[in-house]
Formats: structure tokens, C-alpha cells, sequence
């Protein structure tokens, strides 16, 4: 008789990597916090190189060597990643330099408007046809950003860098699909960024103040060097995850980082969050509910 507690176990098994991998995103602004007095290009440089290294001791444990110089030889494919890891840089140093200068709130709304984002993209890149409910939510986002703008007195551009940036690195890795595994496109991505982010080190070794890491304490080492491993997991987990759940389920469960970016930024670090403020983000919730309303009506049918 075939085993029916198989499906339901790969399920619970994708449920509890996806809500891993979430919580892990959505605590990371407190592990860069930890990270200080090093400055955010320093952080970004070494999570870089850091990254690579944890990735190539994956590939030499996981037998994974061979699919990664398959995948390498191919040009296209290359220069996608090549994309893909200019992409993942940008949102890399926009998040750091926005928490580290007191700002995991707003990194929080690039979060929320993200899958917004995403929709839009794929209107404008892929020529896709958008549903009723989803106009509706890319339109009380517009609203939204332009409630925060007017009350904050200026655009929140680090969410809607953070949301683009993201957005767009989604669609190249939609594009490249199943062609590139989890482990081989994080390596590819963080190769090529290698030399930039050895040029950002040596810029930052002659600035005042100059590098700081395995200078201050063990502790703060030991973070550092584990800036690979913690960008590394959460993404193992969400691939896990994407091959156990429907993909309206992964949807859902991505809410759970930037709530938690959020409560992190209002309740442990204490950032303003005047009345305008609330009322922007109150709009922006009702443009992500709206959103996942149709997503479940879409999983539904």
C-alpha cells in the first residue's frame, strides 16, 4: 500500500523550513546590530567573502562541484548570476546601511511592499495579466507610499530600493528556474561580487576608523565569520521549503520577516513611529491583506 503520511509529512517538513528561513530574515536586523562598531561596508564585504567560503565548503561536502562548473560554462546562465548577485548586493547594503543608521522600520516596509512589487514587475517585464484583487493592491500601496511620503516629508526610498532590488533579483532567479540550484546560484552570485567586495575592504582599510574585524572581541569575530553560515541557511531553508509547499503557502509565511522586522524596529529599539507613520503603514497592511486574499482565492481554485 503506498504511504499516505508521506505527502503530509514533506508538508510539515516545508512548513517548518519556511517559517525558518522567515524568522531567521526577520531577526537578522538585531545579529547586524551586534555586528557594530564595524560600519555597513565592512559588514557587506566580509558577509561576501564570508558567503563564498561557507558556499565552497557546501559544494565540496554535498558533491555539488560538478553541477556548479556545468552551470559556470554556461555564458548566459553566468551573467544571469552575474545579474542576479548585482541585484542581491544592492539589497545587501541598502538593508545594513538602513539598520545600522536606526532605520529597520522602514527596511520592514520594503519587506511589506515587496510582493507588491513583484506583481508590478511582472506587468511591466513579463506582460503578465494581473487580476482584479491585484490592481486593487498595487494601487493602495501607490496610496500608501504617498500617505508615508507626505507625512514623513520625504519618499521612503531605502523601502522602495529594498522592495526593487528584491523584486527584480526574483525575476532572475524565475527566469533561470530549476537550471540553478540553491547552493550553486549563491555561490555564482557571491563569486562575482568577490572582487568587489575585496575593493570595498581595502577602500575601507585606508578610511579613519579603518577595519575593525578581530579587533574588538571574540565574540564580535565569531559573528562575522558567521555572516556566511546565517546568509546561507535561511536561503537552504526556503529551497527546501519551495520544493515541500505550494507556492501560495511560502507566500503567506513571508509576511512572518517583515512583522517581525517591524515589532524588532517599534518595540525592542524603540523607533519614532509618529501617527502619519501608523497611518502609512496601516495602508500598506490593508494593500498586502487584499493581496493575500487573492492569493488564497487563486491557491482555492
Amino acid at each position: 500500500m503506498p504511504d499516505r503520511s508521506a505527502p503530509a509529512q514533506a508538508f510539515r517538513a516545508g512548513l517548518l523550513y519556511a517559517v525558518g528561513a522567515y524568522v531567521l530574515w526577520g531577526v537578522f536586523p538585531l545579529y547586524f546590530l551586534l555586528m557594530q562598531p564595524a560600519g555597513a561596508f565592512e559588514i557587506v564585504a566580509w558577509r561576501i567573502l564570508f558567503s563564498l567560503v561557507f558556499c565552497a565548503v557546501l559544494l565540496t561536502a554535498t558533491r555539488g562541484w560538478r553541477p556548479f562548473l556545468a552551470i559556470a560554462r554556461q555564458p548566459r546562465l553566468l551573467l544571469l548570476m552575474g545579474l542576479a548577485g548585482l541585484l542581491i548586493y544592492v539589497n545587501w547594503q541598502t538593508y545594513i546601511l538602513g539598520t545600522l543608521s536606526g532605520q529597520v522600520v522602514e527596511t520592514s516596509l520594503g519587506y511589506f511592499i515587496n510582493p507588491i512589487v513583484t506583481v508590478l514587475l511582472s506587468v511591466l517585464v513579463l506582460h503578465e495579466k494581473l487580476r482584479m484583487l491585484q490592481w486593487t493592491a498595487i494601487g493602495i500601496a501607490l496610496v500608501a507610499v504617498l500617505v508615508l511620503a507626505v507625512g514623513h516629508g520625504s519618499v521612503p526610498w531605502l523601502a522602495l530600493v529594498l522592495a526593487g532590488s528584491f523584486g527584480t533579483y526574483g525575476l532572475v532567479k524565475k527566469h533561470v528556474g530549476p537550471r540553478v540550484d540553491a547552493v550553486s546560484g549563491l555561490s555564482l552570485e557571491t563569486a562575482w561580487l568577490a572582487p568587489l567586495a575585496t575593493v570595498q575592504l581595502i577602500i575601507v582599510a585606508v578610511l579613519p576608523g579603518g577595519i575593525v574585524f578581530g579587533t574588538v572581541s571574540p565574540l564580535h569575530t565569531g559573528l562575522m565569520l558567521l555572516s556566511g553560515v546565517a546568509t546561507a541557511v535561511p536561503l537552504l531553508m526556503f529551497a527546501s521549503a519551495t520544493r515541500r509547499l505550494p507556492l501560495a503557502y511560502v507566500g503567506f509565511i513571508q509576511f512572518v520577516a517583515p512583522l517581525l522586522q517591524f515589532a524588532i524596529g517599534v518595540f525592542v529599539l524603540h523607533e519614532p513611529m509618529p501617527p502619519e507613520r501608523w497611518a502609512g503603514f496601516a495602508v500598506v497592511w490593508v494593500a498586502v491583506l487584499v493581496l493575500v486574499v487573492d492569493m488564497a482565492r487563486a491557491a482555492r481554485r
